[in-house]
């Protein structure tokens, strides 16, 4: 495997001297402050060095390195000294003398160094050591499969072998550090049951860790990051770790635990919160350092507030010149999850970007694509440079990964047109494309077609083809699935269009198959994966409410969420109705103090739509303590996700006002309501404008009917009418409208009840139109926001009435007479909605 040329060499250039004793020299080494104080004891050294002093010589100049920050480490210095290359050639005489400890710690001191691993010397340290393997206890295996990782030898034989002595010796290791950096090396190369075994094995030595060892708890979420699992206990472990420590971590370590949070889908707002206040603080000192300061505005950009962010943008345009192409690009990245709109700042980043933008690789053309893209870039001269580069990498390319992100690449850019070049890279490389793939693919292609109004018959049919290419491709990976665990490999890339249109039934089809492979352990993404179909499968999820119930102490209170929400979603309710609901309320009260606030609005709003209020869970969430602390975590979330998780609140807060009264939960949403509707005017789509002239005509004129108005506590009604006792329209006053206020209602701030003023023993009537979002995919089954819609509009004392696409668009109410009848029918008829 090895080339061996050279040792000789190496060997005669050591020039032997008279014998030396080697203890005071080894003392004096230990002595020492400085590099240069060793590299002098080496020169002076009388005889050549033996193999104790060439381990301690070794070991002395890498703890001067860790010892330094990374702008104080000088390893290229220490690489190229004169007596750095006499170290090496002593050790090349003593290989075979040398102890396992001394072999592999001077392996991975030379490799720390930057030595290549084609030169002779590593090449026959990692020889011997390889003879020794069986032998090597734990720690001295861990070091090694360092220094084969740094060496890029993930998929080697030998790296196979370290895994089977670690699968052979996983009972008696004791030492968490050596085994996380051995499941750091392995685990590109073992199976779903060894890392399930290791995760286990993990749990149980990590009670053994001093709350100062972080490096261990961050290699333990490096290795879940590499098998792609989210596994709660432990990332909740790692983050109590981190929390306990986070005064003493630098720069590089905070961002480095961002980062592997952000990989693994973990937020822990308490760790933002701490290691904001850390990151500020370091503010002042990384401004002087492009490097450091990068790291530092890609990490606290995102999470700092307005003041910060401010001025974190005004250090980085003063800066901007000086940035590497890496550090642009790491810049403009973060400037996305920023959603920075300083016009100025984003023109210098491109202005820097674009002197780069010859040396960037595929992925990272994606990624300066989407940034661009996300910050509304319009310099037509650079992104027609970076439209060039794109096509030429995909001319180029023959990876099927790398055509795929190319395409994607692509399909972002404005003006944008799929042409024959794209087409035939696409078409070439479907076969070897795996789910993620074809289902990026059509999603750009998708693009393409929603996007080029302008395209040619012959494209149009290309495109058409292509896209029955993709669905056969997709069709055939799904039925080639012979487990549960194999065809999730598969589902979880299914996204947008394609999942909803073409693969949908035969998704569900394959997982109603191995349903019975539903267990605690996977329930929560298989719950997940459905919400997103809006495909009503009482058998999947009565599986899935049934698994809750008999294995609950098996699913971590943060999956909760993802597992109530297909129900939510498809407005269902299992057999074992209450003991599904109680177990998982249950399990959320367990983790009261450790869930944040978002998870709980959250699961708050998704049992409201199920009619499903407990009191205690609900109590807790409108207090001024929850609120509060709801309010700092809002402060750090994106500003989409901030106003989503305000939304949903205010809905929670509706419902619990209206559906349960007794609990006496105060109604303190009327500013954000009227805030919010005064922004949202509306605009009726075709069948609501049809309805609305058919109303006008039903009714006696324009005056009796009103258009996209506000019911108390702020529902969106569609049409909204009155008729008195006698079922004669009531026409409307003629008096001016305040915003966000429905004609006839009186608004009072902050109570719980709101009267509007009728005649006696008229009604009020909501008609509502129901598109094809409000129904399940599959069934006319009304979905769970659109029944709660219809409950509380009945509470407010409304007759509700909905009318449905698929009856306003059959056959039966084909003729406008029809539909006038159908109206009339459910307007002035026996009442019934």
């Amino acid at each position: 495997m090895f080339c061996l040329r050279g040792l000789s060499l190496l060997s005669r250039r050591v020039v032997q001297f008279r014998p030396f004793s080697c203890e005071p020299l080894i003392i004096q080494m230990q002595n020492c402050t400085d590099e240069e104080q060793v590299f002098d004891l080496i020169a002076r050294s009388p005889a050549t060095l033996s193999e104790p002093q060439v381990g301690c010589a070794f070991n002395m100049l890498w703890q001067f390195q860790k010892q330094k920050t990374n702008l104080e480490k000088n390893i290229e210095f220490v690489r190229n000294h004169p007596q750095f290359l006499t170290l090496c050639n002593a050790t090349a005489n003593h290989i075979q003398a040398m102890g396992d400890d001394t072999l592999v710690n001077v392996l991975y001191s030379i490799k720390q160094f930057g030595v290549e691993s084609h030169h002779p010397l590593v090449e026959a340290l990692v020889i011997e050591a390889w003879r020794r393997l069986e032998r090597f206890d734990t720690n001295v295996l861990s070091i090694f499969s360092t220094c084969l990782a740094d060496q890029h030898l993930y998929f080697s034989p030998l790296m196979g072998k370290i895994a089977d002595i670690v699968n052979r010796n996983l009972e008696d290791i004791q030492d968490l550090r050596a085994l996380s950096v051995l499941m750091v090396s392995i685990s590109s190369i073992i199976s779903q049951c060894f890392q399930e075994r290791l995760v286990n094995k993990t749990e149980l030595l990590f009670d053994s860790v001093d709350s100062s060892k972080v490096n261990s708890a961050r290699r333990i979420l490096l290795f879940l990051r590499n098998v792609k699992r989210s596994y709660y206990p432990l990332l909740e472990r790692c983050n109590r770790v981190f929390l306990s420590s986070l005064s003493h971590l630098d720069l590089e370590a905070i961002c480095r635990i961002f980062s592997l949070y952000q990989s693994l889908q973990f937020h822990s707002f308490e760790f933002i919160e701490v290691a904001r206040r850390r990151l500020v603080e370091m503010i002042p000192w990384s401004s002087g350092h492009p490097a450091s300061f990068v790291r530092l505005f890609a990490t606290l950009g995102p999470v700092a507030g307005p003041e910060i962010r401010k001025q974190l943008k005004s250090t980085m345009l003063l800066m901007s010149e000086e940035l590497t192409s890496q550090q642009v690009l790491t810049v403009l990245t973060a400037m996305e999850d920023m959603e920075s709109r300083n016009a100025h700042l984003i023109k210098k980043i491109a202005s820097v970007l674009s002197k780069h933008l010859d040396n960037y690789k595929s992925i990272e053309l994606l990624k300066i694509t989407q940034a661009l893209s996300c910050l509304h870039f319009q310099n037509k001269e650079l992104l027609m440079k970076l439209r060039e580069l794109i096509l030429s990498h995909l001319e180029a390319s023959v990876m099927p990964s790398e055509i795929c992100i190319l395409v994607s690449a692509l399909s972002m850019l404005p003006s944008s047109r799929l042409d024959q070049t794209a087409l035939s890279r696409i078409e070439a490389v479907l076969p070897q494309c795996d789910f993620k793939e074809l289902s990026d693919i059509v999603v750009s292609l998708l693009r393409w077609i929603q996007n080029d109004h302008t395209c040619s018959a012959s494209t149009a049919r290309q495109q058409l083809n292509l896209l029955q290419k993709l669905d056969h491709w997709g069709h055939r990976r799904l039925q080639q699935s012979t487990s549960l665990d194999l065809l999730w490999e598969e589902l979880k890339s299914l996204k947008g269009e394609w999942l909803h249109e073409s693969l949908v039934e035969e998704s569900v089809a394959a997982l109603e198959h191995f349903v019975d492979e539903i267990d605690g352990t996977n329930v929560a993404k298989i719950a997940s994966f459905l919400s997103k179909t809006n495909y009503l499968s009482t058998v999947i999820l009565d599986r899935i409410a049934s698994v809750v119930v008999q294995q609950i102490e098996k699913i971590h209170p943060f999956s909760i969420l993802a597992v109530i929400l297909p129900f939510s979603v498809l407005n269902y309710d299992p057999p074992q109705r209450d003991e599904f609901f109680g177990a998982c309320v249950q399990r959320l009260n367990a983790y009261e103090g450790k869930l944040d606030p978002v998870t709980f609005v959250f699961v708050g709003f998704y049992l409201a739509t199920l009619e499903y209020f407990p009191e205690d869970l609900l109590k807790k969430m409108f207090t001024i303590e929850f609120l509060a602390r709801l309010d700092s975590q809002l402060e750090i979330l994106p500003s989409t996700l901030s106003a989503r998780v305000q939304f949903r609140l205010m809905e929670l807060n509706r419902a619990v006002c209206l559906e349960c009264p007794e609990f006496q939960t105060p109604w303190f949403h009327d500013r954000f309501c009227q805030g919010q509707y005064n922004k949202d005017a509306g605009v009726m789509n075709g069948a609501q404008q049809q309805i609305y002239k058919m109303l006008a005509e039903i009714l006696g004129g324009h005056r009796c009917v009103k258009a996209s108005t506000l019911s108390p506590y702020y529902h969106t009604v569609d049409f909204e009418c009155i008729l008195d006792k006698r079922k004669k329209p009531l026409p409307y006053g003629s008096h001016s409208l305040t915003p966000g206020k429905s004609p006839g209602i009186y608004w009072e701030s902050n109570t719980s009840r709101v009267e509007s003023r009728l005649p006696p023993e008229s009604e009020r009537i909501a008609l509502e139109f129901l598109d094809v979002r409000a129904f399940c995919s599959n069934i006319p089954h009304l979905k769970g926001k659109s029944a709660m819609k219809k409950r509380h509009l009945e509470i407010l004392g409304y007759r509700v009435i909905q009318v449905p696409y698929f009856d306003w668009n059959s056959m039966a109410l084909s003729t406008q007479d029809a539909r006038m009848d159908y109206l009339r029918e459910h307007i002035f008829g026996a009442g019934k909605s």
